[in-house]
């Protein structure tokens, strides 16, 4: 990486948010098993919009009324990673912005993007009814497929050329965005692909140790 860093790019399923996925924790919490249609996706057996219309289908076997105040709820108490707060400041501090681009639920994105003072954020959005009950459908805001789509589009947006750009996932579906970055980090990664394209691979409880990774190229 050349120069210095102006923006850093979060995954946020298992990287901020402390769980292996924002859906999955909605699963847990209604009591219900996704990894039949998990298996299929990655597999390729179906699609993304497809993906989320089983999982909210399985949440409606528990709920059929279930609507987007339930999910909200589901995140009141969500787990993030040690170490988000300190992260976000130290990287405010040296003029660096932070961004969430994520597969996950918008609705959990918000919280800690809001909550822990993110630049911006995308994620994907439940579809509603008129009385706030789920439709079934979600909006892909973010196309997991190519998670460098909607990096490429922060990037505009904040002025960052790929070289002042920090990708940090943890999967291959990251990829895509370690492929638009400077410097690409894979933290606590599930898998060889995303260890493969990354320039640095993190094992750690505190994501605060991405740190030393980022911030000397400042100096």
């Amino acid at each position: 990486m050349k120069g210095s860093c102006s923006l850093v790019v979060f995954d946020m399923d298992g990287v901020l948010f402390d769980h292996v996925s924002s859906w999955k924790w909605v699963h847990d919490v209604m009591g219900v098993d996704n990894s039949h249609n998990l298996s299929l996706f990655k597999n390729r057996e179906i699609d993304e919009a497809e993906f989320i219309r089983r999982d909210v289908a399985l949440w409606k076997t528990v709920r059929p009324d279930m609507g987007i105040e339930d999910v909200s709820n589901a995140f009141q108490n969500m787990p993030v990673i040690d170490g988000l707060q300190e992260t976000v400041d130290s990287l405010r501090y040296n003029g660096i912005r932070s961004v969430i681009v994520s597969g996950g639920i918008d609705l959990a994105a918000e919280r800690i993007g809001v909550g822990y003072g993110f630049d911006d954020y995308a994620a994907n959005t439940l579809i509603t009814n008129g009385d706030g009950t789920l439709a079934g459908e979600g909006i892909l805001n973010v196309d997991l497929s190519d998670k460098g789509v909607k990096m490429r589009e922060f990037m505009r947006k904040y002025g960052a050329d790929k070289e002042d750009t920090v990708a940090i996932g943890n999967s291959f579906v990251d990829v895509k965005m370690f492929e638009n970055a400077g410097l690409s980090i894979a933290f606590n990664p599930l898998d060889d692909e995303v260890v493969e394209a990354a320039d640095a691979v993190i094992e750690s409880r505190n994501i605060s140790a991405v740190l030393e990774h980022i911030l000397p190229r400042r100096r």
